[in-house]
């Protein structure tokens, strides 16, 4: 026969059953979930937090380069201004004073008298000589650079205007010598042009001019250029 339980529903003691443990194995469940999501968290915030510094490294590596390039911009500017100074001075170290001597020029030139050509120069390149010495045995030696020349050819109506123009020439501005490659008359009879001095006299000067520069338009005491050859300016 089965037993009965004649006590009332309410008064029997509550027992254990399987119950719980079912309990306890959802609360783990759930603990872990909880620990999964907390660490979802922290490491999608690691993720955002270095991917923000990721963006923020990449811009200023972008500013760095184009400041660099910016630099390099700079840098490439000065040298070609160095570049272009030291090419104004060189075109200006050897710039030859046409205005000066033209306006001299014009004062010592006989009347009637014209120019066929005028050529300059200040610069030149050094040379080298073989000298023998007394001993018999020859020693190179080198020659000094030329001085500042030019070289002027036209036309005179006398012979004589040109020894005068050769006189008034070494009063010039730094003017050291005045060498004659050519004096004579072109063609007897024939009539003068710009091209040919016909019947006219052809001279051919070299004018020599001191080496060192000038120091000023106009030098003072006795070196300077009289008004009447076109100094004093």
């Amino acid at each position: 026969m089965r037993p009965v339980n004649l006590v009332p529903h309410d008064r029997r003691r509550h027992t254990e059953s399987g119950r719980s443990g079912s309990a306890y194995a959802v609360l783990g469940v759930l603990a872990v979930l909880l620990v999964m999501a907390v660490a979802h968290v922290l490491t999608s915030n690691q993720v955002k937090d270095r991917a923000a510094r990721a963006t923020e490294a990449r811009q200023e590596a972008d500013r760095l380069e184009a400041r660099a390039n910016d630099l390099g911009s700079f840098e490439d500017f000065s040298t070609i201004k160095e570049t272009r100074l030291a090419s104004v001075r060189g075109v200006a170290g050897t710039r030859f004073d046409w205005e000066r001597f033209m306006r001299e020029l014009s004062h010592v030139m006989p009347n009637g008298s014209w120019l066929q050509s005028a050529d300059a120069s200040v610069t030149g390149s050094a040379d080298t000589t073989t000298a023998a010495t007394s001993s018999g045995t020859q020693t190179t030696v080198a020659a000094a650079a030329p001085s500042p020349s030019a070289t002027l050819t036209g036309c005179t109506p006398k012979q004589s205007e040109v020894a005068r123009m050769m006189v008034r020439l070494r009063e010039l501005y730094r003017v050291t010598d005045i060498s004659l490659n050519e004096s004579a008359q072109e063609q007897a009879g024939a009539r003068a042009t710009l091209d040919n001095c016909g019947r006219l006299y052809k001279f051919d000067l070299t004018v020599t001019f001191s080496p060192a520069p000038p120091l000023r338009e106009a030098p003072p005491g006795a070196t300077s250029v009289p008004a009447s050859l076109g100094g004093g300016s």
